[in-house]
């Protein structure tokens, strides 16, 4: 990631700050909120707009930073409300005992665990553009989403900017934002995997 991070650096430095602002926050929108951005590069663009606010001071870190919480967060947002009003109307109308059976196994991983889903979700290329419609078409609780998404938008959108912006004087950040970034993955998946294991065993069909 820091090699391609260098590559924006040098193509974001010359934009004027409210272009630059648009830009990012854009980009972390459609990423995060519309299906066909799942391919873009998240995590270099936060790493390397972080790097452009240290190194030229007319980027405000503070209104980027704010910028792009606000992108991360309302994107996921659309993307749960996609699920829930578009996906899920779609999926029951399958009739086919097998969707139907992934529909049921989908909510009931949500209602368990799904808020530690979408905070991990994040940190995932490709995942964090799908999770939030999964989510809403499972029919997650919508505080429970509204939390996760909050939360999972300042570690990741925020916590990597930041990154990105201490790395350039301060050379030990850059490493220890993925330790980071680790341990709050490490933690959802030992938390999914907990709640998965707790879950009451389905009963065996008699033939």
């Amino acid at each position: 990631m820091i090699e391609l991070a260098a590559s924006f650096d040098s193509q974001l430095s010359t934009l004027a700050p409210f272009i630059f602002y648009v830009i990012v926050g854009a980009i972390v929108f459609v990423e995060t909120g519309i299906l066909l951005g799942f391919f873009l590069p998240g995590d270099s663009i936060l790493f390397s707009a972080g790097l452009v606010a240290a190194a030229h001071g007319n980027i405000n870190i503070v209104i980027l930073v704010s910028v792009i919480f606000l992108a991360a967060f309302f994107g996921d947002q659309v993307g749960f409300v996609i699920g829930r009003v578009y996906g899920r109307p779609y999926l029951e109308k399958r009739k086919s005992k097998r969707i139907q059976s992934m529909i049921a196994r989908a909510d009931r991983f949500y209602m368990q665990t799904g808020w530690w889903a979408v905070v991990a979700a994040r940190f995932f290329p490709w995942i964090r553009t799908f999770v939030p419609v999964i989510a809403g078409a499972s029919r997650m609780n919508y505080y429970q989403f509204l939390s996760a998404n909050a939360l999972g938008a300042l570690l990741w959108g925020v916590g990597i900017t930041l990154a990105g912006f201490y790395a350039a004087t301060i050379p030990w950040v850059k490493s220890s934002s993925y330790a980071i970034a680790a341990f709050f993955i490490g933690a959802s998946i030992v938390s999914m995997v907990w709640n998965y294991s707790r879950r009451p065993q389905e009963p065996q069909e008699k033939s």
